[in-house]
C-alpha cells in the first residue's frame, strides 16, 4: 500500500495516480464529443438538441467543483477521489445504455455530478503532500493530464466507435474506469488530515471540534467573497468558453464543414492537445520562475494570443492551417490554465486549496455548460459555424480584459499573509 507520507518515491507514485486518473476523466468526457455525430444520427438529433446533450455534463460538473473542494477540505482527498473515479465511470458504461434524447441527458447530468468532485480533490492531494513551494507548479503539471487525457481520447475512442460501435464504446471505457477506482483505493492510503473526533465522555475534545469546524466555515465564506478569487474564476470563464467549446464542437466541425472522415479526425484532433499539455505543463513554472509579481501580465498576453489565433485557425483556407493554429490556440489558452489552477496553490493556505481550485473550476465548468449549448443553438440559427467561432473570439476579449483588472499586490499580500502556513 502506498503512504504518501513516507518518503518522495510514494508521493511520485500518488501524483502518477492522480494523474492517470485526470487523464481518465478527459477520455471519459471526450468520448461523448467524438460519438456526437454517430448519436445524432442514430438518435435524430439537431445541433441544438446535441449541444444539450453537451451542456448536461457541464452544468452538473460545474455545480459540484466548489462543494467537491469542502468535501475534500474537510475530510481529506481520497473519499471524494475514488467515489468520483468510480461514480463517473459507472455513468459512462450507461450512457452506452440510454434509448431516448432525455434519457441521455439525465445520464450525463449525473456523470457531471460525479466526475465534478475530481479536480479540486487531486489538487488538493498534491497540497496534502508536498510543501508549499512545490505546489503550484506540480498543480500545473497535474492539470497538464487533461490535454493528455484529451490527446489520447481520440486514438482511443475513435477505433472502439468504428471497430464496436459507439454505445459499446462507452460501455469499455466505462468498466476501465471502475477498475482504476478499485486500484486507487486498495494501493493508496488517505493522505489528508482527518476530521477531529472525540468520544462521547470527551466533552472538550468536542467542544474543540465544533469551534474548528465554525472557524472554517467562516474563512470558507472569507474566500468565497475574495475578489481576486472571482477575478481568476472569470478570467477562466471566459478562456473556458474557447476551452469547452473547441473541446465540444471541433470533431463535428472537421466532419461536417472540412468533410474528413471519422478515421481523419481521430488522427488529427489530437495534435493541438500535444501543445496544450506541454504548455500548460510548463506553465506553472514559467509564471513562478519569470513572472513572480506579474502573473497578469503573463494572463493577459496569453488571453490576446488566443483570440488572434483562433481567428486565424477558423479562416484558414487548409485542414492543415486549421489544426495548425488550433495547436497555437490551445497552447496559449492552456498557459491561462496552468496560471489560475496554480495561484490558489501560492496564494492560499493548504486548508482552503480545495475550495480555492473549486471556486476556479466552477468558472471553466460554468462556460463548459454554456459554450456548447451556445454553440449548437448558433450553428442551428444561422446554419453554419461563422457565429459560434465569433462567439469564442469574444470570450478571449472579456477575459483579457479581465485579467487586466487583477492586481497584482493583492497576490502578494495574500501570499504573505499565507506563507507561514505548511
Amino acid at each position: 500500500m502506498i503512504d504518501a507520507n513516507t518518503g518522495r518515491r510514494a508521493r511520485l507514485w500518488v501524483f502518477v495516480l492522480l494523474y492517470a486518473g485526470f487523464c481518465i476523466s478527459y477520455i471519459d468526457r471526450a468520448a461523448i464529443s467524438i460519438s456526437l455525430v454517430h448519436i445524432g444520427r442514430d438518435f435524430h438529433l439537431s445541433p441544438a438538441a446535441l449541444g444539450v446533450v453537451l451542456s448536461a455534463f457541464y452544468l452538473s460538473y460545474a455545480a459540484m467543483q466548489i462543494p467537491g473542494g469542502w468535501i475534500a477540505d474537510r475530510w481529506g482527498s481520497k473519499s471524494v477521489i475514488v467515489a468520483s473515479i468510480a461514480f463517473w465511470s459507472l455513468f459512462t458504461l450507461l450512457t452506452g445504455f440510454a434509448w431516448s434524447l432525455v434519457s441521455l441527458i439525465v445520464i450525463r447530468f449525473v456523470f457531471g455530478l460525479g466526475e465534478g468532485g475530481y479536480p479540486s480533490a487531486s489538487v488538493k492531494g498534491i497540497a496534502e503532500i508536498y510543501p508549499r513551494a512545490d505546489r503550484p507548479k506540480l498543480a500545473a503539471l497535474l492539470v497538464s493530464s487533461n490535454y493528455v487525457g484529451s490527446f489520447i481520447a481520440p486514438l482511443v475512442v475513435a477505433p472502439l466507435v468504428l471497430a464496436l460501435g459507439w454505445r459499446h464504446a462507452f460501455a469499455a471505457i466505462g468498466i476501465a474506469g471502475i477498475v482504476f477506482a478499485l486500484v486507487y483505493l486498495i494501493f493508496v492510503k488517505g493522505t489528508g488530515r482527518t476530521r477531529a473526533s472525540a468520544s462521547a465522555g470527551d466533552l472538550a475534545a468536542s467542544m474543540a471540534a465544533t469551534g474548528t469546524a465554525r472557524r472554517e466555515a467562516a474563512t470558507t465564506r472569507a474566500l468565497l467573497k475574495m475578489p481576486l478569487m472571482w477575478k481568476i474564476l472569470t478570467v477562466w470563464f471566459g478562456m473556458g468558453i474557447v476551452n469547452k467549446g473547441l473541446d465540444a464542437w471541433m470533431p463535428a466541425y472537421l466532419l461536417t464543414v472540412r468533410h474528413l472522415d471519422l478515421k481523419a479526425v481521430g488522427m488529427l484532433t489530437p495534435l493541438p492537445f500535444v501543445a496544450a499539455s506541454i504548455s500548460t505543463a510548463l506553465g506553472g513554472w514559467v509564471m513562478t520562475r519569470f513572472f513572480d509579481g506579474k502573473e497578469k501580465l503573463l494572463a493577459m498576453g496569453c488571453c490576446a494570443v488566443t483570440g488572434f489565433f483562433l481567428y486565424k485557425m477558423y479562416t484558414a483556407q487548409s485542414v492543415a492551417g486549421v489544426i495548425a493554429f488550433q495547436s497555437i490556440v490551445y497552447f496559449f489558452k492552456s498557459v491561462v490554465l496552468a496560471i489560475v489552477m496554480a495561484l490558489p496553490t501560492k496564494i492560499l493556505p493548504q486548508r482552503l486549496v480545495g475550495t480555492g481550485i473549486g471556486m476556479v473550476n466552477f468558472g471553466g465548468q460554468l462556460a463548459g455548460f454554456v459554450a456548447p449549448l451556445v454553440m449548437g443553438l448558433l450553428v442551428s440559427l444561422y446554419h453554419s459555424f461563422d457565429a459560434a467561432f465569433a462567439f469564442l473570439i469574444a470570450a478571449t476579449v472579456v477575459a483579457t480584459l479581465v485579467s487586466l483588472s487583477i492586481q497584482t499586490s493583492k497576490i502578494r499580500d495574500v501570499h504573505a499573509a499565507t506563507a507561514q502556513e505548511a
